[in-house]
């Protein structure tokens, strides 16, 4: 660019102006400066309205701690609250104003001792010792804001399902801390992660199934079976997908909602492998074409 612009005012200082230098006609940068510190200021405000509104949903709850006794206040979510905004087909439930998953788990923080509210007070004393021997003289401490947010809820999640297994929990409660984990993974678009926890989910889930009685965390029998089958087709075997889904819909005592739910998750299927064969049917078609190509190609 020319320095000429430098001089634009050069004779103005008839007028008073003649100490004008350097300036560039175009330049907007404070502008475009202030829109973006007003934007910021406005994401913040924005932010803090909605703290504080979901402030306004929470309550600390008194909890004695069943491994080390001491109390503590868990934050929780007042029950009118929650908005249901729709069901996703594993039974994931999506809010629209607060999300009760991200209070789901309780933890003590002198003793470590962390797991999902309906679990949280009902511990064997064997139990006990597992956690004062594997998670206390591990744990360090951890002080969490006033509202949590979904990375949070992973943490929490993952500190619960640690003490599922260092306890030795039985499979329906691992398995359904790794289904929350993957709904939360999925509102973070986390695909790989989400995926992942699925499988421990719907593997969790396939021994609590043969080895536990029902019902298993309020699903009945069937309901079991419709999500293993759901479960399996999200992770991508459609196989045993089909056939968990057509023992549901086989199954008499089956409630129709039910039935219909299995029958929309296997059309999904049979539309998914019409859409594989097709995508195959294209890659052997270019793969035929370019081999022709090649051979009437002229040198």
């Amino acid at each position: 660019m020319s320095n000429e612009s430098n001089n634009l005012f050069s004779d103005m200082e008839k007028l008073g102006f003649g100490d004008i230098k350097d300036i560039n006609l175009y330049e907007e940068e404070p502008k475009q400066e202030q829109k973006k510190e007003d934007n910021e200021e406005k994401q913040k405000i924005s932010a803090q309205d909605l703290i504080d509104k979901e402030m306004e949903l929470l309550y600390d709850r008194k909890i004695k701690c069943p491994v080390c006794e001491d109390t503590f206040l868990a934050r929780s979510v007042k029950v009118s609250a929650p908005r249901m905004l729709k069901k996703d087909s594993d039974l994931f439930i999506r809010y629209s104003n607060i999300n009760p998953y991200f209070y789901d788990v309780w933890i003590c923080n002198i003793c470590g001792y962390a797991a999902m509210k309906k679990d949280f007070p009902n511990i064997k004393n064997y139990q006990i010792e597992s956690i004062r021997e594997k998670i206390s003289p591990r744990w360090r401490g951890r002080i969490y804001p006033q509202v949590y947010d979904v990375d949070i809820a992973i943490e929490r999640y993952k500190l619960s399902l640690l003490n599922y297994v260092a306890m030795n929990s039985k499979h329906s409660n691992k398995a359904m801390n790794c289904l929350k984990i993957a709904w939360m993974y999925r509102l973070k678009g986390d695909e790989k992660n989400e995926t992942e926890f699925l499988k421990q989910a719907l593997e969790g889930l396939e021994y609590a199934y043969l080895e536990e009685g029902f019902p298993i965390y309020g699903m009945d029998r069937y309901t079991t079976m419709y999500l293993i089958g759901e479960l399996s087709r999200r992770v991508g075997d459609f196989s045993k997908a089909m056939q968990w889904f057509s023992k549901v819909i086989t199954t008499p005592s089956v409630s129709p909602k039910l039935k219909d739910l299995a029958r929309d998750q296997k059309d999904l299927i049979r539309e998914s492998k019409k859409e594989e064969e097709a995508s195959e049917d294209n890659d052997k078609s270019n793969k035929k074409t370019g081999f022709f190509r090649s051979l009437f190609r002229g040198k």
